[in-house]
C-alpha cells in the first residue's frame, strides 16, 4: 500500500469513527405503539416515553386500552410495549403471557410502589385500620367499596372477596369507575364528612392531596405490606429483537416513587398534558435522562442524550 493510500484510509478511518454511530434499528421501528390502561401513573411513564421517543426521532402511537384487552393487543403483535405490569396484581395475566411466549419483560421499573384497599380521614372516628374493621361499619360506608374500571385485577380481587363473603363484605357493592371518576367521588365524600373505602396506591398525588389510611389484613388480595409491589415493561418479543435500540432504551427506562408523584401532581393538580409535564421534567433533570439513553442513538444515529434534550428546550 503506498503512503498516499495508507494516509488515505486512515483519514477515512478516523472520519467514520468521529462521525454518528448508526442506530441498530430499522425504518419498521419508526412507530412505538403502547397503551395506557388510564391510570396517572402509567399516563406519566407513557407522557416521558413519548417525549424521548420523539425526541429520537420515533413516532410514538399510544391507545388507551383496559389491562385485559391491552394485554391481548400485547400478545396479537397490536401494541409494542406496556410500561403498567403491576406485580403481583396482575400475576395471572403475568403467567398468561409467559405461557404465550410472545411476551418479555424489558425491566422492572419501579420499586416501593403499594395498592390495597384504604379509607380517608373522614373514617378516622372509627379506628378503621384493617380490612376485617369494615364490616362493623357497613352503614357509615354506605355498603360500598370504590374501585377503578371494569376488568382491572384489583377490582376482580375485591368482586371475589364480596362472592366469598370474606371479612363479612358480601353485602357490600363494588363501585367500579374510572380512576379520576373513583377520586373525584372519594374527595366528594370527604368534604361531606362521609368515610369511604377505596383502592389506593402509590405513587399518586392522592397521597399528598387526601389523608390516606391503607388498611391491613389484604395480604391475601394484595400481598403483603400494604400491597407492596413493583411495575415492569413488557413488550412484544419480535419487536424488542427487532427494535434492538428503541428496546435498550425501555430497558433503562426507570423511574422513583418521587418522581412520578411529581409528574402526576402535575398532571392532576395542575391539569399539564403529560407530554408537557414530562418535558419540564426532562429538561430539569438531565442526570437520570443521560442514563436512560446511555449507548441508545436518535433513529438516524445521532447521540440520543444531545437530541433529547435540545427537543425539550
Amino acid at each position: 500500500m503506498s503512503q498516499t493510500t495508507r494516509i488515505s484510509a486512515l483519514a477515512l478511518a478516523a472520519a467514520l469513527a468521529a462521525g454518528p454511530a448508526l442506530a441498530n434499528d430499522p425504518e419498521s421501528c419508526a412507530t412505538v405503539r403502547l397503551s395506557d390502561p388510564g391510570w396517572t401513573d402509567i399516563t406519566a411513564t407513557n407522557g416521558v416515553a413519548n417525549a424521548v421517543l420523539t425526541g429520537l426521532g420515533y413516532t410514538p402511537d399510544i391507545k388507551t386500552l383496559s389491562v385485559p384487552i391491552g394485554y391481548e393487543a400485547l400478545k396479537n403483535g397490536e401494541t409494542d410495549v406496556f410500561l403498567g405490569n403491576w406485580m403481583p396484581a396482575q400475576q395471572k395475566f403475568r403467567d398468561d403471557l409467559e405461557a404465550s411466549g410472545k411476551t418479555e419483560e424489558l425491566v422492572q421499573n419501579l420499586d416501593g410502589a403499594k395498592f390495597t384497599l384504604a379509607v380517608t380521614d373522614a373514617a378516622a372516628d372509627l379506628n378503621v385500620k384493617d380490612f376485617a374493621d369494615l364490616d362493623a361499619h357497613k352503614d357509615a360506608f354506605q355498603g360500598k367499596i370504590y374501585g377503578i374500571e371494569p376488568g382491572a385485577p384489583a377490582n376482580q380481587s375485591i368482586a371475589k372477596m364480596i362472592a366469598d363473603d370474606k371479612f363479612g363484605l358480601g353485602d357490600w357493592e363494588l363501585v367500579e369507575s374510572g380512576e379520576q371518576a373513583m377520586l373525584a367521588q372519594v374527595a366528594r365524600n370527604d368534604g361531606a364528612k362521609t368515610p369511604s373505602v377505596f383502592l389506593a396506591w402509590a405513587p399518586h398525588p392522592m397521597n399528598v392531596n387526601l389523608k390516606v389510611t391503607y388498611l391491613s389484613g389484604g395480604d391475601a388480595e394484595f400481598g403483603p405490606n400494604f400491597g407492596g409491589a413493583t411495575v415492569h415493561t413488557v413488550a412484544r418479543k419480535e419487536w424488542a429483537a427487532q427494535c434492538p435500540n428503541a428496546a435498550k432504551l425501555f430497558q433503562q427506562l426507570v423511574f422513583t416513587v418521587d418522581q412520578e408523584n411529581v409528574l402526576m401532581g402535575n398532571i392532576l393538580n395542575d391539569s399539564e398534558d403529560p407530554v408537557a409535564a414530562a418535558k419540564t421534567w426532562i429538561a430539569a433533570n438531565p442526570e437520570p435522562v443521560a442514563k436512560w439513553l446511555d449507548g441508545v442513538t436518535t433513529l438516524d444515529g445521532q447521540p440520543g442524550t444531545e437530541a433529547v434534550m435540545a427537543s425539550v428546550k
